[in-house]
């Protein structure tokens, strides 16, 4: 049977790439639903090109254009943010791919799970802000979550046919980014180009310089504990700049498995997507003969300090990991604006993490209480920044 995909943020990186890996399963997937927040012009070349049921436009302002472009074909064209929160909970979707950036994922992800759809999960801010609902409602309605993430789906391949109990610890690699052996010195007069020049892997601004500063690891931790149901302590990270072993399990034996394969993210979206099938593909393959010499080596915490302040609100728990992340987008936006240092990013965070106070529980209001709170926080540091600057 045809797996009918909805994407949300089909325009982003995760979202252009899980298309190509359904271009090539044409009899197995189909791009049934599109979602974007503002690339209004690749929607509407995506939406001539796969034809979906439906198409939506998180900004209202490009609803029109939207649909006028798109009259002639049997398309439903909607906007808004409660339309995407509706189309995912359509009979006509069997699963959603969730790779819309940031917090911004996490209201119709949370949707597609009450209604009982499996989940392709690219956002893992989604999880971190929202870990426990995420669980919680996934095991109500027997939705499946799916890493897309290199990395988790290092893990969940290393799982298979393995029992929990058995799990000693896992690894995710890191490539370390493009300032892997910068000085502390150097890191202060990085200038957003050269934070966009990822070595490996190709992905959206946001992602990229947040692999620079290894908040992008530190997400995939708070990730990686709910995800495989984890204590922090069980959790290590480890700096492989080849990126060809994309993780590690080791067992209470002493064993331990890696999954290895090329920097492409089509193939843990194929993965994904066809799970817990494996399906075969023409993707580039992995030749050792060419590899060269494997590395790993410790991550300079004290250097890369959002990694340590990841670690730091998964072991507070509550509502800390969403205001580390909330302060964490503020803090890259204005990176990218030029407004702060590169370097200033983990301050803006900590800062964050110690001046709002998180609520007694959790829950969906709480959630959108600590995100906004830990924005204004970023920005109350950020102007004192400019300020001095």
């Amino acid at each position: 049977m045809t797996r009918k995909i909805a994407l949300l943020g089909s325009t982003g990186s995760i979202g252009t790439q899980a298309l190509d890996v359904i271009s090539m399963y044409p009899d197995l997937f189909t791009a049934e639903v599109l979602v974007a927040g503002n690339n209004l012009d690749l929607l509407i070349r995506q939406a001539r090109m796969f034809v979906p049921d439906a198409v939506v436009i998180a900004n209202k302002s490009y609803y029109n254009k939207l649909h006028e472009s798109l009259a002639d074909l049997p398309v439903k064209v909607y906007c808004g943010d409660d339309a995407i929160d509706q189309v995912v909970q359509g009979d006509n979707v069997d699963m959603v791919l969730a790779s819309m950036v940031g917090y911004s994922g996490l209201r119709p992800t949370l949707s597609a799970i009450k209604a009982g759809k499996d989940i392709a999960l690219a956002n893992k801010e989604t999880l971190v802000a929202a870990g426990k609902l995420i669980r919680d409602a996934a095991e109500i309605t027997g939705s499946r979550i799916v890493p897309v993430d290199s990395e988790h789906s290092a893990i969940l391949q290393c799982l298979a046919g393995e029992k929990s109990d058995t799990v000693e610890k896992i690894t995710l690699t890191a490539s370390g980014g493009p300032f892997l052996n910068y000085t502390a010195e150097m890191l202060r007069n990085v200038r957003p180009s050269d934070a966009l020049k990822h070595p490996n892997w190709e992905m959206g601004n946001k992602v990229t310089i947040d692999s620079a500063s290894m908040m992008n690891k530190g997400l995939e931790v708070i990730e990686a504990k709910w995800l495989f149901n984890l204590r922090p302590d069980q959790i290590e990270v480890i700096i492989h700049p080849q990126s060809l072993i994309h993780s590690f399990v080791h067992f209470s034996d002493g064993s331990v498995k890696a999954q290895l394969g090329m920097p492409d993210m089509r193939v843990p979206i194929l993965y994904a997507l066809s799970y817990p099938d494996r399906l075969k593909s023409d993707l580039p393959r992995l030749d050792f003969n060419r590899c060269g010499n494997l590395t790993f080596f410790e991550p300079d915490q004290s250097r890369f300090r959002n990694l340590a302040l990841a670690y730091e609100a998964m072991k507070r728990g509550g509502n800390i990991p969403c205001i580390m992340n909330a302060a964490n987008e503020v803090a890259v936006h204005s990176f990218l604006d030029e407004e702060i240092r590169f370097t200033d990013i983990p301050e803006i965070i900590e800062y964050a993490m110690t001046t709002t106070e998180p609520p007694d529980k959790i829950s969906v209001e709480t959630i959108e209480k600590s995100d906004s709170e830990g924005r204004l926080a970023a920005r109350e540091y950020i102007n004192k920044i400019i300020k001095k600057s």
